[in-house]
């Protein structure tokens, strides 16, 4: 955070001070919405929650060192009083913005890879220069102000990732801080019950492209070739155009030796995965993956090409990679180092293909921070890359927030792990249970998959039905939406030798 004085917050939010708060007080530290993380010279924002209200550790944030307090009523200490502390944030963010002119902001947004494209993408610029981004998912109201209030005059870059539940929220995010590149990774069919259906979603990621700099000022549009949604918003945008995909590698100069693996449901040699017949920008060539599902290819970008290893899981991360190579391109990192910083770069945002072997021998795969259909799918079709040779078993929660798609979704999740082959299929809770009936429906269609497939209440009992089925060497995906807790799974399967009975069969 810059240096303000109280006063001069209170003028750019439109708070007035109460409890004794001293208009000269200086804050030069952190702005935080969780009274733990509360330090000296910061601003400490209480929210009213669904199990707590900020408003009552106003004194503890306090006695951390915070000068202040924004709130929406007298807390019995020195505080800011506004009507509205998400829109007090923006403002002071925005403002913030604004007193930085040496700052590149980069804007990432999709229905699926945010938060890994982020993670990457900030791993490569931070080769260029100080750069600030958010921490795990902070993407919409309140994390995105409070990403961008982390910012002080030594920042360079800001890696920004926009989410939004319905029209317009990507634009507000954008008027917080104008992004000079934005990036659109996807249109899939995440939160499609709230916008209505996956064209109102479409319409909503295009407000990244849409809100960006002409071409002349330096706006650049990154969009996804494989992606036909993606790639018609090149028409809601004035920035200059970068494409980034695996749509017609042909068109690429590479080996006959080069295998390219499977990327998602089709190869990317597959016609159902062409956007165009025009080679994207950056691009991936030779992609393998090991035992582990970490891919390693060629990247191709317009500068020249640079082999490439991630230490990620899962071939999905592949668009990912690129993406984040296009935008650190543009900021000047050259194909070589790009590669470097690829190889090096970590898992920084918990809960997202966290592959771990517990003491027991089962390979853990915890992807349980959230759940759509195009995610799920990218995770069985890394866990089948992975369970080659071995047993596997996918341990599935509920797809939240797809409307009136939900029951088809979860249908075609079943049917797709009962195709995947896995030994067993453990659904999760009641609004899970379209998966069961997707999965017995293919087993019961005269196809070769033999799996299990059974319906537990929760966590506990997922655990539970595991316990007698696990062997040394299986594998074991955990996968849902946030809110059904499924990442208790994952730590319990790592923590709990007793589950393994027997050596796999």
């Amino acid at each position: 955070m810059i240096p303000l004085p109280l006063e001069e917050i209170a003028r750019i939010t439109g708070a007035r001070l109460d409890g004794g708060a001293d208009p000269a007080a200086v804050l030069d530290g952190p702005v935080v919405i969780d009274s733990r993380r509360a330090g000296p010279g910061g601003l400490f924002a209480a929210v009213a929650g669904e199990r707590a209200d900020g408003h009552d550790f106003a004194a503890a944030a306090i006695a951390a060192g915070a000068v202040a307090v924004l709130a929406t009523r007298p807390c019995g200490a020195p505080a800011l009083i506004t009507g509205n502390v998400p829109a007090a944030l923006a403002r002071l963010a925005q403002e913030v913005v604004a007193r930085l002119p040496q700052i590149t902001i980069a804007g990432i947004t999709g229905s699926s890879g945010k938060t890994s494209t982020k993670d990457l993408t900030a791993q490569l610029v931070e080769r260029l220069g100080p750069t600030v981004a958010p921490e795990g998912s902070w993407n919409n109201e309140f994390g995105f102000p409070l990403t961008v209030l982390r910012a002080t005059r030594g920042t360079r870059y800001l890696v920004l990732e926009l989410a939004a539940r319905g029209a317009g929220h990507i634009a507000s995010l954008c008027e917080i801080a104008p992004p000079r590149i934005g990036a659109v990774l996807n249109v899939g069919h995440a939160h499609t019950g709230e916008f209505g259906g996956i064209e109102q979603v479409a319409r909503a990621k295009g407000e990244l492209p849409a809100a960006l700099p002409t071409a002349a000022a330096g706006g650049v549009a990154i969009l996804n070739a494989d992606d036909p949604r993606v790639m018609a918003m090149a028409a809601r945008t004035e920035a200059r155009v970068v494409t980034f995909g695996l749509a017609a590698i042909s068109a690429r100069p590479t080996s006959p030796a080069d295998p390219v693996g499977p990327i998602g449901p089709a190869g990317p040699t597959d016609p159902a995965n062409h956007s165009s017949t025009k080679a994207p920008d950056f691009a991936a060539a030779g992609i393998r993956l090991d035992d582990l599902g970490r891919a390693s290819f060629t990247l191709l970008t317009p500068a020249g090409s640079a082999p490439v290893r991630l230490s990620l899981h899962g071939a999905h991360h592949v668009p990912n990679a690129l993406a984040a190579a296009a935008i650190a391109a543009e900021l000047g990192l050259g194909p070589a180092e790009t590669a470097d910083a690829l190889a090096a770069a970590t898992a920084r945002s918990g809960g997202r293909m966290e592959v771990r072997r517990s003491p027991a021998g089962v390979i853990v795969v915890n992807d349980a921070y959230n759940a759509n259909p195009e995610s799920v799918r990218a995770a069985l079709e890394a866990v089948a890359h992975m369970a080659r040779g071995r047993r596997s078993f996918a341990v599935l929660g509920q797809m939240a927030e797809l409307g009136d798609e939900s029951r088809a979704s979860h249908e075609e999740i079943g049917a797709l792990a009962a195709g995947t082959g896995v030994t067993g299929l453990i659904v999760v809770g009641k609004e899970a249970e379209p998966i069961l009936d997707g999965a017995l429906a293919r087993n019961g269609a005269g196809t070769e998959w033999r799996g299990e497939a059974i319906s537990v209440p929760d966590g506990p009992a997922a655990v539970a039905a595991l316990r007698g089925r696990l062997a040394d060497g299986d594998v074991v995906l955990v996968k849902a939406s946030h809110a059904a807790g499924l990442e208790r799974v994952a730590a319990q399967l790592l923590s709990q030798p007793d589950l393994v009975k027997e050596k796999a069969q």
